[in-house]
Formats: C-alpha cells, structure tokens, sequence
C-alpha cells in the first residue's frame, strides 16, 4: 500500500495530537507541585466546599496566633473517588471548623492537597489521594 504525501502528513498529525492529549492527561493527575517532605495542619473555618468535576476543593480560612486570618484552597481528589469512601455534597457546609492535614504547595502560596480532614463532628475523613504514603507526615501528625 502505498501512501501520498497529504495522508502520510494526516497520519502524523493525528499520532502527535494523540501524544498531546495523552500527555496532557497524565499531567493532569500529577502531584508535583505539592511538597512530599512535610504536610500543614489547618484549622479554620469553612468557607466553601466545592463538590465539582475532576476535583473537589475546599477552602477555609485559618486565623493565626495575633489574629491575623489566611485563606487555604485546598485541592481533593475526584468526588467519584470521594463518592466510594462514603463521602457526600453536604458532608462539609460553610462556617464549619475543621482541621484539615495536607501536603503544601511547593511554591509557598496557601493550599495544598488535602489528604485528611477532622469534620465539625470530631469525625475523621481520608480523601483517598491515590499514593498517599509518598506524602511525609510532620512529627507532630505521626
């Protein structure tokens, strides 16, 4: 079979758009631009508990020791994989305390992944980050 140049350049566009989007999508579920040597603990207040796809987020804001008050997003896994550890939409409302333990952002900005969290009702929850054993905990956590 023999192919003319216009297929032979079709054929390898398709093949490199496919390597993009391949790509693009192991990217995605990449967790490099969280620190794997240390991980926070937050206690704040709820201020939104998104529930959306890919990923859910949950963000509070944590009140320092002179009173001084710091905004956390903080990055969940997929709510399908939430969904199959029991967690649910309304689990989290705003105006909740929570204390939540995640791995932060390498670049110092405050958030991270979150990879547990203790409800309003003292109830701890993990989130089912997949190799969650490659974040350190801090001593404080162990």
């Amino acid at each position: 079979m023999v192919f003319s140049r216009r297929t032979g350049y079709a054929v390898g566009c398709l093949i490199l758009m496919a390597l993009v989007m391949v790509s693009a999508a192991l990217a995605h579920h990449s967790f490099a631009v969280y620190d794997h040597t240390k991980t926070l603990i937050l206690n704040g207040k709820v201020t939104k508990f998104q529930w959306t796809n890919p990923h859910a987020f949950l963000e509070i804001d944590v009140q320092d020791a002179k009173g001084a008050v710091k905004h956390y997003t903080l990055e969940c896994t997929s709510i399908n994989m939430m969904q199959r550890l029991g967690w649910r939409s309304n689990m989290i409302k705003a105006g909740d305390q929570v204390k939540a333990i995640a791995a932060p952002l390498l670049s110092g900005q405050p958030g991270g992944l979150l990879l547990e969290v203790t409800l309003a009702s003292g109830e701890k929850r993990e989130l089912g980050v997949p190799a969650s054993n490659t974040f350190k905990r801090t001593a404080e956590q162990e």
